[in-house]
């Protein structure tokens, strides 16, 4: 039984499969995409509980893709992830539930998905 569906968007390859492996061991579905048409094909095609975004990839920044699925699924919970702490108070950036700082350490990111999926 999955905890949940999640679509980890990250043009890091290594980033993508170590989220997606960490997030599958703690009983969740996950899908991968490198930017964001691949985000959004994704999202065409099925439903997703929630997304974790990188915020700087090359095209649309994870913002900009937050705002607009945002807007096409009002009910998605979306978590932000950087590894630069001033997006923190970028007032764009509450267009995500949650924001957490890239690190190799995966608790806090988990703890936030645990936490949104359960609302």
């Amino acid at each position: 039984m999955s905890k949940g569906k999640i679509l980890v968007v990250d043009d890091e390859e290594n980033i993508r499969l170590l989220l997606s492996e960490e997030l599958i061991d703690e009983g969740y579905e996950v899908d991968t995409a490198a930017n964001a048409d691949e985000c959004f094909q994704k999202f065409n095609k099925e439903k997703f509980d929630l997304v974790v975004l990188d915020i700087e990839m090359p095209g649309k920044n994870g913002i900009e893709i937050a705002g607009q699925l945002r807007k096409d699924q009002p009910g998605l919970k979306i978590v932000l992830l950087t590894a630069y702490s001033h997006y923190r108070y970028d007032m764009a950036s509450w267009a995500a539930d949650a924001y957490v700082v890239k690190s190799a350490d995966l608790t806090e990111l988990k703890l936030k998905i645990e936490e949104l999926l359960k609302l």
